[in-house]
């Protein structure tokens, strides 16, 4: 799935698969090569259901896809995965380097307020 811009449900959906230790650990390992889901619940300590449930939160990200050979669930990173991430990453970027660009042109163009009043001291 190619994905030119991400709207903000898909950017809602890659940040919180990418909010999870395990989640990510499981993109890790999928980058290596595929990897059946039972393999990978292998390696953590917890129940093969609540692995598959991880798989389904980063598939529905796009950053995995799963592929049913025989019967097994084989588990690969997508392609464009990690661009995708990037990308949503560096238009936040963007969109907050231009606020503080503007805010800083701001700032140098309106003059500080004159001070008519000397300091005062606590007792004059």
């Amino acid at each position: 799935m190619v994905v030119r811009e991400l709207d903000d449900e898909a950017v809602d959906l890659l940040f919180h698969a990418l909010a999870d230790a395990t989640r990510r650990d499981i993109l890790r390992r999928s980058v290596r090569g595929e990897l059946s889901v039972s393999r990978l619940a292998e390696a953590y300590p917890m129940s093969f259901a609540a692995v598959q449930k991880h798989v389904a939160v980063l598939e529905r990200a796009g950053l995995v896809m799963k592929e049913r050979r025989g019967r097994e669930q084989l588990v690969r990173t997508a392609p464009d995965a990690l661009s995708r991430a990037r990308r949503a990453l560096d238009l936040l970027e963007a969109a907050w380097r231009g606020r503080v660009d503007r805010m800083t042109r701001l700032l140098a163009e309106d003059p500080a307020p004159e001070d008519d009043d000397p300091p005062r001291g606590r007792d004059t």
